[in-house]
């Protein structure tokens, strides 16, 4: 690489305000004059996405324990591969700073929670940071922002989005799995050093736009080079 970007990663279980989060984030550094580029994950406009969509639609089973953990987690990363070397790994080369809504971050809990023994789970861990990081040659985030959304909001906000697509994934459609989800993203977000933000209180979120205040004073220090508390 010619010269390192900044790649800084949304995360957080479904309807959390990820998109939401993002979008602010990206607009008070294009404010700032920053170079950035904004990206998100799953890529369904794109046909690198084939197997994630047959995967979240059910095609392989019904339930997301139906299919194998390391296999769904090919499925994703192969479409992040391919939007790395087809969309922005040039910007990032350049020193360009990446938001992506969502990264390899994400089957950290999403695949992980089909895995009870905590030794599997710990040798997942590091197979897929391997297998993403290494192998595929994906770059590591420089700064991963948990949303920390109470599950009980975010059923309150996945049940208004459901309303208005008309129609939830594999994913969404199992509360109890985003649930246990939920529990793992605190777990690994601890082990892994992320940065964490209280999105909510029990069934009450807060404002997004008091987030988003949260989130640019953890995101400044990164893109300036001083690092930031991880999570506590």
């Amino acid at each position: 690489m010619d010269k390192k970007g900044k790649l800084i990663i949304m995360e957080a279980g479904d309807a959390s305000g990820k998109a939401t989060q993002t979008r602010f984030l990206y607009e008070h550094l294009m404010n700032d004059g920053r170079n950035v580029t904004r990206v998100s994950f799953p890529d369904y406009g794109s046909d690198s996405s084939a197997l994630v969509r047959m995967y979240l639609r059910g095609d392989f089973g019904a339930q997301a324990a139906d299919v194998d953990a390391y296999a769904a987690s090919a499925f994703f990363a192969v479409d992040r591969y391919a939007s790395f070397h087809t969309k922005w790994g040039v910007e990032y080369r350049r020193g360009g700073i990446i938001l992506s809504d969502r990264y390899t971050t994400s089957n950290l809990a999403h695949q992980a929670v089909k895995l009870v023994d905590e030794k599997a789970r710990q040798e997942y861990f590091s197979w897929l940071e391997d297998f993403e990081y290494g192998r595929l040659g994906l770059p590591r985030p420089d700064l991963v922002v948990f949303l920390d959304m109470p599950p009980e909001a975010s059923d309150r906000l996945l049940a208004a989005r459901a309303k208005e697509k008309g129609k939830a994934d594999i994913h969404e459609k199992d509360k109890d799995y985003l649930h246990r989800v939920h529990d793992v993203y605190a777990e690994v977000a601890k082990q892994f050093g992320w940065t964490r933000i209280v999105c909510g209180n029990g069934a009450t979120p807060r404002r997004p736009e008091e987030i988003a205040e949260d989130v640019y004073r953890v995101v400044f220090p990164v893109l300036d080079g001083k690092g930031t508390d991880a999570y506590d």
